[in-house]
C-alpha cells in the first residue's frame, strides 16, 4: 500500500475508486448532516458527514476495532462534528467495512478523504481512538500532503511502526487507568513517531469518559489551531502544540 498509489492526485488510482462501490445511499439528516451508505463487495462503509460539503477544512474520525461512529467520551465524535459545523469545517465520521482489518480501514478513511477532496476540501486533521489510532497514523501518512495533523486517543502501538514516516503534529491523549491499552501504548508511538505531545489524562479509562468535557475543549482548540498554521509551516517543522 504505497502512498503514490494512495494519493489523492493520482485520478487513475484514487481511494474512493479502490473502493468499488456498487451502489450508495445519501440521505440528508439536517441540515448540517449527511448520512452516506456505500455497498461494496467487502461490505457496508459508512460516512457521517457534518457541515458544508464544500468545506476546505475537514476532520476524519475513525472507530476502535469495532468500528462505531461515536467515539469515545459519551459520542466525544458527534458532538465535535456539530461544534466544528458551525466553525465551518467538515466533519466526516468513518464506519468501517471491516473493523478491525487494518489496511482496509485505512483505505476507508482515504476514501472518506477522497469523497471530500473532489467536493473542494484541500486540508484534513485525522483523529481515531484505540485502533482507530492506527489506522490515524496510517492514513496520515497516506494522505500526507494535505495532512494539518493526527490526534489518537487511547491508542494502540500495533500497527503504527510508519509513524516516522508522518512529519506533522501528532496529539497523543491517553488515560492513566485504560483497562485495555496501558500508556506505554501512546508513548510507544510518541517515540516511533519521534516527536507529539502526548497527554496522559488523570482518572481516565480507556472510553476516556472520564475526561469527556476536557476533550472537547483540548480537541476544539488544537485542530482548529493545526487547521491555522500555514502549509508550508506545517512542512517546515512539526510543533506537538
Amino acid at each position: 500500500m504505497s502512498d503514490d498509489a494512495a494519493s489523492l492526485e493520482h485520478p487513475l488510482d484514487r481511494p474512493l475508486d479502490r473502493l468499488r462501490v456498487l451502489a450508495k445511499q445519501d440521505v440528508l439528516v439536517t441540515p448540517a448532516l449527511r448520512h452516506i451508505e456505500g455497498f461494496t463487495l467487502e461490505g457496508l462503509l459508512t460516512f457521517l458527514w457534518h457541515g458544508d460539503p464544500g468545506a476546505e477544512r475537514v476532520v476524519l474520525m475513525c472507530g476502535g476495532a469495532m468500528g462505531g461512529l461515536l467515539g469515545p467520551a459519551n459520542g466525544l465524535y458527534h458532538d465535535l462534528g456539530e461544534t466544528f459545523a458551525r466553525d465551518g469545517i467538515g466533519v466526516i465520521r468513518v464506519g468501517y467495512r471491516r473493523p478491525n482489518d487494518l489496511p482496509a480501514c485505512v483505505l476507508d478513511v482515504a476514501g472518506a478523504a477522497d469523497l471530500a477532496h473532489r467536493n473542494g476540501a484541500r486540508r484534513f486533521v485525522i483523529v481515531g481512538h484505540s485502533f482507530g489510532g492506527a489506522v490515524a497514523v496510517n492514513a496520515g501518512c497516506m494522505l500526507r500532503p494535505m495532512v494539518s495533523g493526527v490526534v489518537t486517543l487511547s491508542t494502540q502501538s500495533a500497527g503504527c511502526e510508519r509513524a516516522a514516516a508522518l512529519g506533522r503534529p501528532l496529539l497523543l491523549l491517553h488515560g492513566d487507568r485504560d483497562e485495555l491499552l496501558p500508556v506505554m501504548s501512546s508513548q510507544a508511538v510518541q517515540v516511533l513517531s519521534g516527536s507529539g505531545e502526548l497527554e496522559v489524562l488523570a482518572g481516565a479509562g480507556h472510553l476516556l469518559v472520564e475526561a469527556a468535557e476536557h476533550l472537547r475543549s483540548r480537541l476544539r482548540a488544537w485542530i482548529a489551531d493545526a487547521f491555522a498554521r500555514p502549509m508550508d509551516a506545517v512542512e517546515a517543522g512539526v510543533s506537538g502544540g
